[in-house]
């Protein structure tokens, strides 16, 4: 279908170094080191220990319900009662928080059929999700008749291949996406972010968001007008 391009991430790290003096007899060492004279040496300045700028690699990536946009989030319920809600989500893990979204029904009957729903429910892992809307696999299926259906007919192959290109392993907001440029999927593949933090785009399709940086208790979600396909699928 369509080729994605490859992710970079940096680090840095600082060090101190110590200078140690010896003495040959087994007398204290004379503080001018030379000859017993006593002339010193000035005792070297404390260092600030090293500090590292934060980065997307160094972000939580989490967000709060303030922090959610984009065009399509009237879309979502606004009862805070409702589980559906940006309200409803945010303790849910993110299978969970899916499953009652009702702009995501189809993504949550293919998550169910590949048997995902364990693991994006995982609480110990962090995710950062691009789910596509009902709207998006109703796009796919006018331009690929048939495909939904054979999608669900490999859930353990193809069906997982393209869920998990969705997935990343850590979590990020927007911005830190942009700033990124790309990111790695569980999948093994990049998948290339474009655009701005308000209004970035997933993708090589350049899947609009239709509602970003969405909070649950162990991923920061993004529904997208579009299901991207890895390079292998």
């Amino acid at each position: 279908m369509r080729k994605i391009q490859r992710l970079a991430a940096v680090g840095a790290l600082a060090g101190l170094t110590v200078v140690l003096g010896a003495c040959s007899s087994g007398e204290e060492p004379a503080a001018g080191g030379g000859n017993g004279g006593e002339a010193t040496q000035a005792a070297p300045e404390p260092q600030e220990p090293p500090t590292m700028e934060q980065s997307p690699e160094g972000a939580s990536g989490e967000t709060t319900i303030e922090d959610i946009f984009g065009p399509g989030c009237d879309q979502v319920p606004t009862d805070p009662n409702d589980p559906g809600s940006a309200q409803g989500m945010v303790d849910d893990p993110v299978g969970t928080a899916a499953s009652n979204n009702p702009l995501l029904t189809t993504l949550t009957d293919t998550v169910t059929a590949a048997n995902l729903v364990d693991t994006l429910n995982d609480p110990e892992a962090s995710y950062t999700v691009f789910a596509p809307t009902n709207g998006a696999f109703e796009a796919l299926e006018a331009e690929n008749p048939g495909i939904t259906e054979e999608l669900l007919a490999e859930p353990e192959g193809t069906l997982t291949t393209v869920l998990t290109y969705h997935v990343i392993g850590e979590r990020y907001d927007a911005a830190g996406l942009v700033e990124a440029g790309e990111v790695m999927s569980v999948e093994g593949s990049m998948v290339p972010i474009s655009g701005t933090p308000d209004a970035p785009t997933i993708g090589e399709q350049n899947a609009n968001v239709a509602c970003g940086n969405v909070p649950t208790a162990n991923a920061t979600v993004f529904l997208i007008d579009q299901v991207l396909m890895p390079p292998e699928a």
